[in-house]
């Protein structure tokens, strides 16, 4: 869902991040670690995690715990050691015993995906309210936030921070800066008015002129982000005609609505959802883009419209194997996201077991739900198998569940100690 980084394009980008916000961008496999690097045991994915690694191992988390995995306590401790004393996180520190310091590359982006991920997780509240606590406190002057704090900002970064700052259990309205701003007020100045062939769309930030151009990726971060939504969303079995609501005055449900009017449209025609050519390339066709169409098929459930995501389920379901495989645990989470929100089998999505194949790019979980071959919906409502952890029944020994409730909280005491 929402920000997708591209490994590949931030590590182009790395010397300027300071400064200024980074552009949504496709996702893209990231470097190969050299082969004298030893990666974390604890880290999802086998890839070079200098500009992922917080955010590939927060995906994971958050769409294993939908779908009724618990992740291992190493994973968990792993993410926890990246938090820093001021409750910020980066997109990857080597060395956690080293303190944060003005070169460490805090972002708005990471912390949030990480806050949703450990509130997900349980047990880990005084981190979850450290990360909260930051992201608060770097609120820009119009309610919003760029990737950076203090850089201007933009429709995906205020997005994921609204989902974090909701599922922690934040009142958003509350949310406001000296100038009585909130993070609505920053997220409808990217809404495209309805009316033109982008109408219903977000720009992911004003050009220098002021314009707005339709981002896909800024349209589906802002779809959740408009709705109060975090990373992950329910089967929502609501389903109704999209429309695009006219007025300067909207409210944050009515842009939303906007915004799946967008998507709605935009992938009407071949299911997906298109990548612009990267700078230089040789080749100028449109790409499909895997991550950004897997984006607005949550965003689609999530305004009541997943029968306009079916044919991009289909689409997913037949193409994005080969996607998933060399982009890895965000890859693979995103398409479990999409999945689940729409009610598609996550265990038989194409013929891939999407549990699975995430679960084997990271340590082994300490819990996973055994799926049922071919439930009714019947006997899902009779077992509690619901949209929220809460419905949750785990195929799991009393030893295991002990034990591994019994590390997250020693984890937890572990990060408590170093904080």
């Amino acid at each position: 869902m929402t920000v997708r980084r591209s490994a590949a394009a931030l590590a182009a980008t790395a010397t300027v991040l300071c400064a200024a916000a980074a552009p949504a961008a496709v996702a893209a496999p990231s470097p190969s670690p050299s082969p004298s690097v030893a990666l974390p045991s604890g880290l999802y994915g086998t890839k070079d995690p200098t500009y992922d690694g917080v955010w590939r191992q927060s995906l994971a988390f958050v769409s294993q715990r939908a779908v009724g995995v618990s992740p291992a306590v190493k994973a968990v401790d792993w993410l926890i050691g990246q938090q820093c004393d001021s409750g910020a996180f980066p997109a990857y520190r080597p060395d956690a015993s080293v303190p944060c310091d003005a070169k460490t590359m805090i972002d708005t982006n990471a912390t949030a995906a990480a806050v949703q991920a450990l509130h997900e997780v349980r047990g880990h509240e005084e981190i979850v309210h450290n990360g909260v606590a930051w992201l608060k406190s770097v609120q820009n002057k119009d309610g919003g936030w760029g990737y950076t704090a203090g850089s201007p900002s933009d429709a995906n970064s205020t997005s994921i921070v609204i989902g974090a700052l909701a599922r922690a259990g934040e009142k958003l309205g509350d949310v406001t800066n000296d100038g009585g701003k909130t993070p609505y007020d920053a997220l409808l100045t990217f809404a495209i008015p309805c009316g033109g062939k982008d109408g219903g769309a977000f720009a992911y930030q004003p050009d220098k002129a002021g314009k707005l151009a339709a981002n896909g990726d800024a349209t589906a971060a802002a779809v959740l982000g408009s709705l109060g939504k975090g990373l992950v969303v329910g089967n929502n079995a609501a389903v109704k005609d999209p429309t695009c609501t006219e007025g300067d005055a909207l409210k944050p449900e009515q842009a939303a609505q906007n915004g799946a009017y967008y998507l709605a449209g935009a992938l009407a025609g071949t299911g997906h959802l298109d990548s612009p050519p990267m700078p230089g390339a040789e080749d100028s066709t449109p790409q499909p883009d895997f991550g950004n169409t897997a984006d607005a098929v949550v965003a689609l459930s999530a305004s009541g419209h997943k029968d306009k995501a079916a044919a991009s389920v289909k689409w997913l379901a037949e193409n994005s194997a080969d996607w998933a495989k060399e982009n890895g645990p965000a890859a693979y989470a995103q398409l479990v996201m999409a999945a689940h929100s729409t009610g598609a089998d996550v265990h038989d999505f194409g013929g891939a077991d999407l549990v699975a194949q995430l679960n084997a790019t990271g340590p082994a979980p300490a819990a996973v739900k055994k799926p049922t071959a071919s439930a009714t919906e019947e006997e899902k409502k009779d077992s509690g198998d619901g949209d929220g952890i809460g419905g949750v029944w785990w195929f799991v020994g009393i030893g295991l569940a002990v034990g591994a409730g019994a590390g997250f909280l020693i984890s937890g005491r572990r990060k408590n100690q170093q904080l």
